[in-house]
Parts: C-alpha cells; structure tokens; sequence
C-alpha cells in the first residue's frame, strides 16, 4: 500500500463474495475505493496518523447493500399524507378518512391496499360522506391507480372519460359519470397536479431524513427508477454527502418521437457525487390489481389484454434506438404477455444485447420463459416484498384476478435463479418498505400467493442486493464485491445474513453502513 487509507473496518467475519478470496478479517479503505483487504493483523501495516479504525467486534461485513428498484425521490411526492397502508378493510378505510389531517383543505393518502375494498369496485361513493366536501387523493398502494372525491374531480375539471397516448382509464360508471377510480399514470395526473405539493424546503427535508432511514437499514445505493429531481438531489449532494448512491433511469412514454429519444441518450452521465443518470425506465404494462397488467389471456374481470403502449411494435423501435445509442433500459413487465415482449424485443437486438437491459417486477411467468433470461443476458429485477400484498389462500385481488394457475406462477425468484438468470432484489419504495433486511429476509420466505415457492438461500439473497445489483446495473467490475479498487460501499451486520433465520435477519443491528468510503451510519 502506497499511502496511508482513510479508514479501516477491523474485528469483522467479512464476506467478499470474491471468489478469489472469500472471508477476511480486516477491509482497508483510501479515497473512496477498497485499498487492501485482509486480516487483523495487518492493521498495524496499514493505519497511519491520520487513519480511522473502527472495531466491528465480530459483525458480519458484506459488500454494501443495493435496492434494484426504488423512488427514493420522485416517492416523495407519492408517499405524502395520511399513511393509508395499515387499512385493511372499508370500515378502517373511512374512519381512517374521517379523522385525516386536512392539507390546505384537501384529504391526501397514500399506500391503500386494492383488498380494503372487500372486492368491491374502487368507487368514491363508498366515501365521499365521510369527506366532509373535501377534496381527496388517495393513492393506491401499486402507484399505478388513485382514487378521487367529486369535489377533486371537479377542481381537475374531469367530468367523463377521456382518450389517452397511453393505457390510462377515467373509470366511469353506466352513466358516463367518473367513480373517481383512475388508472395508470396519466389519467393520475389529471388530479395530482390540483394537489397540494410539499415546499422545496420541506421536500429537501424529508429527502435527507430519507436516505438516512435508508443508510440505517445497511443500504448503500438505489437503481432509481424514475428521473427523480436532479435540481434537489444536486442540491443536497453539494452540501453533504448522499448516504445512499442514486442511479436514476429516467421514463421513456409511448408516443415518443426522435427528438425525445434523442433527449434521452443526451441526459445520460449527467450526475454528481453519488448520482447518476444511466438507463431509461419503460412501462411494458400496469398492475393485476388495476386490471392493467398485460396478459397472455384476460384476468376474471375480462381485463388486462392491451399493452401499455397502444402499439408494442413503438416500445421496440424505441428500445432500438437506445440500445443503438448505447442506453442501458428498464422496462416494468408484470404480466405474462408483457415479459414475453420484452424478451422478445432483446433478442431482435442480438448478441450485443447481453447484459444491458433487464425487466422490472415479473410477478407471473409460465415455465417457458424463465430460460429466456439467462439466453439473453436479461436481468429479472424483483420485489419479494410485494408478496405481502397477497394472500396464502388466494382470497386477495392480485391473486383472484389472474386464478389460480397463473398464480401458481408468483414471484419466481427460486426458479429463475435455477434457470441461470440474474436476479436483482429490491423494495420499490414507497410501494413497500424500504429495509433492505426485509428485502432479503422474504426473498428466503415468500409470503402471500408465492408462500408455497422456495425462496433463495441465504447466499442468494445476499448476491440479490449485492453481485446480481451490480450486474443488474452494468457494474460488475467496480462494485457488488470486497475487493481492492472496488467502491469502498459496505454493510455491516451484526447477524450472519447468509444463516440468521430470516423473521432474526430483518431485526438484525446495522452497526456500520459506509458509502464512497464515507461512513453514513453508525449502529
């Protein structure tokens, strides 16, 4: 070692997931990368004057913990008000409407569960008495519908159904009068942009007060994917240092031209420290839940036959032209039919294609194409914690909707992992919690409609949110492992995440969480 490090990790069980050298002991770090790894008895080699040591007393060091999926920024916005999640059925829906705290008169929720509804349509009627006239938002907890009073409704000046670009939906009752159900992004924003949207001081607050609660959990980075806000991640990148490194994947929305696609290729590398822009984010469907995920054959409401792109054949051109330009994409495909277009789109873009684009969610896929992911070099990046939103028995909507064969077919991530694909794990916040360790727990231990499935082993796990991230992203030769000239991003534990039971793994204490060789939590 040239130069004294800047810090070193000693008294730790280090796992390296470096097949060149497994476990150590001791991890030194100088300017930002891995100098040298080790054991506790060349620490006194190593430090200088000026170097910080911090004993591990024997907790678990892992390469730092990545999210493949999350809204760490654009979330902002989505996880405002009242916190909706713990309703589970109308009656707590309305009283928890009832008592809401009025913001600049409107009622704003979040995170509400389609199984609140007892299987009922999402209709404002079931309600709009308990408002009190007030205005009302309520998010669903997929991020992919809402629900609206009248008295929104009327502020958005929305009075029918309306055709969109994309698969959007007013839904309207027999009479052509809107439920207030809106499906999909841009029936959403007809309202959103009527509500009260929280100061650039307060969002700024609630961002660093975010990735802090992140860093506590043991993550160290996040595939954004959305374009955030690069004028408040900049901001608050400048004044100190980001906690969590952001990897932002900006929407590509059908009806795209050149000129937009062109906008796209040139907002790529654009970052600061800890951030980046690399990728673009498709949407080949919705959600089961909202009747718009795209399937081989209709759900049990006779839904869910169209793309989200009124002509698939443009997403392709699109993807075409990205991946020509040397763009990494993302593109969400919850459905069969919509996994299957993917991965057919790839393999028209030929060898070149290994290892730059993957598929967000994959909730359900029959066995013949789970080998197509590793043929192609197609990145499955999932959500296990999304399976708490289903139900053992098959009685929660996700599950009715598909029936039980194609239920049968949750959240494969046992399955695809046997297939030799990549599989990136993450949360998706604020659609589910952000702790990592629960990440990694119930990729172990499905729960809901995947219950029945093996889950990973506890080494595979780990490689979800470490090795599989990384090769997710692009990165596998600067991160996802303890090994000289790596980032210096790592994880400390104070259980064995690999053999600690998972229901023990996602309680366990996170002493140390260190980004860019910054230590970003303390335990």
């Amino acid at each position: 070692m040239t130069a004294a490090p800047d810090l070193i990790l000693t008294g730790a069980e280090v796992r390296t997931l470096d097949p060149a050298r497994p476990h150590a002991t001791a991890v030194a770090v100088r300017d930002g990368v891995i100098a040298a790894v080790g054991e506790d008895s060349d620490v006194r080699d190593w430090r200088g004057p000026r170097t910080e040591v911090v004993p591990l007393a024997g907790a678990h060091l892992v390469p730092g913990l990545v999210d493949a999926h999350s809204h760490p920024v654009w979330g902002l916005d989505m996880a405002t008000g009242a916190d909706l999640s713990g309703v589970t059925d109308l009656a707590g829906l309305r009283a928890a409407l009832a008592g809401a705290e009025r913001t600049d008169g409107w009622v704003i929720g979040f995170g509400l569960d389609h199984n609140a509804f007892g299987g009922r349509p999402v209709d404002r009627a079931l309600v709009e008495d308990v408002l009190g006239g007030a205005p009302a938002f309520l998010r669903l907890y997929d991020g992919h519908s809402a629900l609206a009073s009248g008295a929104a409704l009327a502020r958005a000046g929305v009075t029918g159904a309306r055709e969109f670009g994309q698969r959007s939906q007013i839904v309207c009752d027999a009479e052509g009068r809107p439920t207030g159900h809106l499906v999909e992004h841009a029936a959403m924003e007809l309202v959103a942009e009527h509500v009260p949207r929280p100061s650039y001081a307060a969002r700024r607050e609630r961002l660093v007060d975010l990735l802090a609660g992140m860093a506590a959990t043991g993550l160290t980075g996040a595939h954004v994917m959305d374009a955030g806000d690069a004028e408040l991640v900049e901001a608050v990148a400048r004044e100190s240092v980001l906690p969590v490194r952001l990897r932002f994947a900006p929407w590509c929305m059908p009806g795209v031209d050149r000129a937009g696609l062109d906008e796209l290729v040139a907002g790529q590398g654009r970052g600061g420290r800890h951030w980046t822009v690399d990728g673009v984010k498709f949407f080949m469907d919705g959600t089961v839940e909202g009747g718009t995920a795209w399937l081989e054959h209709a759900d049990c409401h006779g839904q869910g036959t169209e793309a989200f792109w009124p002509d698939p054949d443009g997403y392709a051109a699109a993807v075409r032209h990205l991946h020509a330009a040397g763009v990494r994409t993302a593109t969400h495909a919850i459905g069969d039919a919509a996994v299957r277009h993917v991965l057919d789109v790839v393999a028209g873009l030929g060898e070149g294609a290994r290892g730059r684009h993957r598929i967000e969610h994959i909730e359900t896929a029959p066995d013949a194409l789970l080998p197509r992911f590793a043929e192609l070099g197609v990145a499955a990046s999932m959500q296990p914690p999304h399976t708490a939103y289903t139900r053992a028995d098959g009685s929660d909507e996700w599950s009715r909707r598909l029936g039980a064969g194609r239920a049968g077919h949750a959240w494969r991530l046992r399955d695809l992992r046997d297939a030799g694909a990549t599989v990136a794990l993450g949360s998706d916040w604020p659609i589910a919690p952000y702790d990592v360790r629960a990440v990694l727990a119930t990729a172990r231990a499905p729960r809901g409609a995947a219950s029945s499935r093996a889950g990973l082993t506890g080494l595979e796990a780990l490689e979800g949110c470490t090795t599989h991230a990384a090769r997710a992203a692009g990165e596998a030769g600067v991160t996802g492992r303890i090994a000289v000239g790596l980032r210096a991003d790592l994880t400390a534990l104070g259980l064995n995440p690999v053999t600690t039971p998972p229901d023990e793994l996602a309680q366990s204490p996170v002493p140390l969480t260190v980004t860019g060789g910054h230590v970003v939590h303390r335990g």
